[in-house]
C-alpha cells in the first residue's frame, strides 16, 4: 500500500476501498471477501473513499468486530483474513487482508442462496458456470485435464501422437508413457487430456476455425475452415493454415539471400501453441479462432487470466508461470512445443524482435477480456498505406543498401503466395509487392556465395532464431558437424551471430552493405 497527499493508489485487482462500513448491506463488501479469496488475494480499505481519499472510522474497533462476526457468518468456507488498523495523519483506515484460498469456492451465504465471487479487473463478478467449475476443481486440487473419464484407454490409440513424439525427440515411443504423462489412469481409464490426444478424438470443443478476411476488418471471407481434432493435429492445421495465408519477400545480399517475412513463424507457432494449452476446456461452446487480416494475425481463446487480471495491464516479463491445464502442457513439453519454463509471452516478442525487417512498435500484443484471450501478431511490412514494397522494407533494413540483383521469378515462387488465392499473376508482382529487377539492376558479385547449406540454416534462423544446431541437422538432413562448420563459416564473414546461452538464446542475422 502507498499513500501519496492523504491519497491511496487507485482501485485495482487487488484492492477494494470503502468509505466507510456498510452494516445493513453486507453483501456490497462481502462478495469482495470472497472474490479475493476466489482470486489471487487482496485488501479491503474501509475509511478511504472511492478517490483513494483518506477520511478515516469513527470507530475502528467495533467495525472489526462487525467485520470479524460477518465473514465467520456469511461465507463458507470461511477465508484467511487479517485485520489490520493503520493510523494516518489523525485518521484511523482499517485494511481487511484477505488471502488467495487453497479450499475454493468461497461462497457468499444468504436465505439458504449460496452464491461465489471472482475478481475481474476492479470489479467483483458472480462466477459463471465454468469459473465455478474451475474453483471446484482447484478447491479439490485438480485440474479439468487430469480428471478421469469412464472411456476404456484400449478402447483408443494413440498412433498420431507416437510418431510425433519420435519425429520430435529423435527418442521411442513407449506406451507406458501414456500413465505417466497423465494421459491414462493406473485402471486403464481416459483422462480428459487423454481424450484431446488420441487418434480419434471426439471432445466437442477440441476445435479451432480458422478465417483470411477481406482487408482489415471482419467483412468478406477469402477463406474460412473449421478443424476438430486432437491437439497435435489442431496445431498442425492452424499453422498450415497460417502458412498459406501470409507472405514472406526476400531481397538479394551481395553472397545470400535475406527472407524478409511478414511475420516470425516460431512466434505464431509459440502462440498457437499457448492458446491450445492455456485454453478453457470447460466452455463447452468455445473454440479457438484464428483469423488473418492484412495487416495482422489474432489468436481468440476462452478462458482469460487465471489470477483475475487483466494481461494488458502486466509486465509480461513478470508474469509467473500459472497453468490451467498442466497436463495438456506437460505433454506439450514432451514433443519439444514448449518451455517448461512457461515464457511463452516474453519469447513471441523476443522471436518477433529479432526478424531482420522487425519495427518497434509491432511487437506482438495480448489482451484479456471476462472470458476470452487475445494474442495479436503485427504483419511487419504493413505500413500506413498498405503493403510496403519490398525494396522499401529491404532499405528500412538497411539505409545503406547496395543495389544487388533481384531474383526475378514468378511472385508464387518468390514469395510463398498462392496467387490464385490472392488474386496475383505474375506481370502484376512488380506493382502489388514494389519489386523492379530493372532498377537493381544486376551487378558483379566480388563477395562469395555462401553455400547451399548456409543459405537454409540462415533460412531457418530467421524462421526461428531459437533454433539449435540439432535442430538445423535434422531440418536440412546433413551432420551436426556440417551444420557446425558451416556456422563457423557465416560467423566468420560477419552475417550470424549468436545472443546468450546455447539453450536459451537466440540467433541473429546481421545485415550489412
Amino acid at each position: 500500500m502507498q499513500i501519496h497527499n492523504n491519497t491511496l493508489i487507485t482501485e485495482c485487482s487487488a484492492y477494494d476501498f470503502k468509505e466507510m462500513l456498510e452494516r445493513k448491506k453486507v453483501k456490497s463488501w462481502l462478495k469482495s471477501v470472497s472474490a479475493f479469496a476466489n482470486t489471487d488475494g487482496g485488501s479491503l480499505f474501509y475509511g478511504v473513499n472511492d478517490d483513494g481519499v483518506i477520511v478515516g472510522l469513527e470507530n475502528p474497533q467495533a467495525d472489526a468486530d462487525f467485520i470479524s462476526e460477518m465473514i465467520k457468518a456469511r461465507l463458507d468456507p470461511v477465508p484467511e483474513v487479517q485485520l489490520i488498523p493503520i493510523e494516518h495523519e489523525g485518521h484511523t483506515l482499517l485494511e481487511v487482508k484477505v488471502k488467495a484460498g487453497t479450499l475454493t469456492p468461497y461462497y457468499y451465504y444468504q436465505d439458504g442462496t449460496r452464491t461465489a465471487y471472482v475478481r475481474v479487473g476492479n470489479e467483483s463478478v458472480e462466477c459463471n458456470s465454468q469459473q465455478l467449475l474451475s474453483l471446484v476443481l482447484k478447491g479439490t486440487h485438480m485440474t479439468w485435464d487430469s480428471l478421469p473419464t469412464q472411456v476404456d484407454a484400449s478402447k483408443h490409440s494413440f498412433i498420431i501422437l507416437a510418431n510425433t513424439f519420435r519425429e520430435q525427440t529423435h527418442q521411442e515411443w513407449n506406451d507406458k508413457y501414456l500413465e505417466s504423462f497423465g494421459l491414462v489412469t493406473p485402471d486403464g481409464k481416459l483422462t480428459n487430456a487423454g481424450l484431446l490426444f488420441v487418434d480419434n478424438c471426439t471432445v466437442f470443443q477440441s476445435r479451432i476455425f480458422c478465417t483470411r478476411w477481406t482487408g482489415l476488418y471482419k467483412d468478406d471471407a477469402i477463406s474460412s475452415v473449421e478443424h476438430r481434432a486432437n491437439l497435435v493435429l489442431l496445431l498442425k492445421y492452424g499453422m498450415d493454415f497460417i502458412k498459406n495465408y501470409t507472405m514472406s519477400g526476400w531481397v538479394k545480399m551481395p553472397n545470400y539471400r535475406l527472407n524478409l517475412p511478414d511475420y516470425s513463424d516460431r512466434a505464431i507457432f509459440e502462440g498457437l501453441v499457448n492458446h491450445l494449452i492455456h485454453r478453457d476446456y470447460t466452455v463447452m461452446g468455445g473454440e479457438v479462432h484464428i483469423d488473418i487480416y492484412d495487416d495482422r494475425v489474432e489468436l481468440v481463446s476462452p478462458g482469460a487470466m487465471l489470477d483475475g487480471t487483466q494481461i494488458q495491464d502486466r509486465d509480461i516479463y513478470k508474469v509467473p508461470s500459472m497453468r490451467r491445464n498442466p497436463v495438456i502442457a506437460d505433454m506439450f513439453t514432451q514433443l519439444d512445443y514448449m518451455e517448461k519454463r512457461g515464457s511463452g509471452l516474453r519469447k513471441m516478442r523476443e522471436l518477433t524482435e529479432k526478424l531482420p525487417n522487425f519495427l518497434q512498435g509491432k511487437e506482438p500484443q495480448y489482451q484479456t477480456e471476462a472470458t476470452s484471450f487475445y494474442t495479436t501478431f503485427y504483419n511487419l511490412n504493413w505500413g500506413d498505406n498498405g503493403r510496403m514494397p519490398v525494396e522499401e522494407v529491404a532499405n528500412r533494413v538497411n539505409s545503406t543498401l547496395e543495389k544487388y540483383p533481384v531474383n526475378k521469378e514468378s511472385s508464387v515462387e518468390k514469395f510463398g503466395v498462392n496467387t490464385k488465392e490472392f488474386g496475383v499473376n505474375e506481370e502484376s508482382s512488380v506493382e502489388k509487392f514494389g519489386v523492379n529487377a530493372d532498377k537493381f539492376g544486376d551487378t558483379s558479385e566480388t563477395q562469395k556465395k555462401v553455400s547451399k547449406t548456409a543459405q537454409k540454416i540462415i533460412d531457418l534462423v530467421i524462421s526461428d532464431p531459437s533454433i539449435t544446431a540439432d535442430n538445423m541437422a535434422n531440418k536440412i538432413g546433413v551432420t551436426k558437424r556440417a551444420i557446425e562448420k558451416n556456422i563457423k563459416s557465416l560467423r566468420g564473414m560477419g552475417i550470424l551471430v549468436h545472443e546468450g546461452s546455447d539453450k536459451a538464446g537466440y540467433w541473429r542475422i546481421i545485415v550489412k552493405p
